[in-house]
């Protein structure tokens, strides 16, 4: 039975194959926009909740990671937090947002954490719940899975905003995980990091960075041998 059907049934939508569309080219992020203006108010612009600002528009491509709960402790990410002078009105171009996020990025390319990712039937099924939707909800355009956090890009679409995408794939793939490795409690930290992303080029420095991540923490010699990544040629 594929697992995902509990997906699907809370949307009324038939089953399918995961993995049917990873990996495709982005679209021009505003292809989504004029699809139905009525649907707008479910995304929020900028906000924010409690960890780092968002920014969620339909037709935007964003640059998404998200984290196991202890891949970096919550009372260090207050310290800096403190350190930065950080206050919750500062947008993702802040230079204390851009620090605060080069502090958790070395920190977790550290391998710090339980590391539940770096099991092979865990990072499968976060494989497979990432593309499950891709299509339907979002557009996949590239994703990697380190052993403690996800990077992700996707286009958005009307209709589901990019917080509630997150949700989904981090509220699904928490509890079918916690019972893979028979344990209860929280998996993914709370929050999540977005981007929007500007124009081609920085498209490009995305998926480069997201394809080398293996690389630069060390697990792998060269990108292409990382079994778990996709999107990012």
């Amino acid at each position: 039975m594929n697992p995902h059907k509990e997906l699907d049934r809370s949307a009324g939508i038939p089953a399918r194959t995961a993995g049917d569309n990873a990996g495709k080219d982005a679209r021009a992020p505003e292809s989504a926009v004029a699809e139905g203006l009525g649907d707008l108010e479910m995304h929020r612009g900028w906000h924010s909740r409690g960890y780092l600002p968002h920014f969620d528009h339909p037709g935007l491509v964003q640059f998404v990671t998200f984290r196991l709960y202890d891949a970096v402790p919550s009372d260090l990410i207050d310290r800096w937090k403190e350190e930065l002078g950080w206050n919750e009105a500062l947008t993702a171009d802040d230079p204390a947002a851009i620090e605060l996020r080069e502090r958790i990025d070395r920190y977790e390319d550290e391998g710090r954490g339980s590391c539940y990712l770096g099991d092979g039937r865990i990072a499968r099924l976060v494989r497979d719940t990432l593309c499950h939707f891709d299509g339907r909800r979002y557009r996949l355009v590239a994703w990697c899975i380190m052993p403690n956090h996800v990077h992700v890009v996707i286009e958005t679409v009307v209709g589901h905003s990019l917080s509630d995408v997150v949700h989904s794939w981090k509220s699904f793939t928490s509890s079918a995980a916690n019972r893979m490795l028979r344990r209860c409690g929280a998996f993914w930290m709370a929050d999540y990091y977005d981007r929007f992303i500007r124009n081609a080029s920085h498209l490009a420095s995305v998926r480069h960075y997201i394809a080398e991540n293996p690389v630069k923490a060390g697990l792998v010699d060269d990108a292409s041998n990382w079994p778990w990544s996709g999107g990012s040629d």
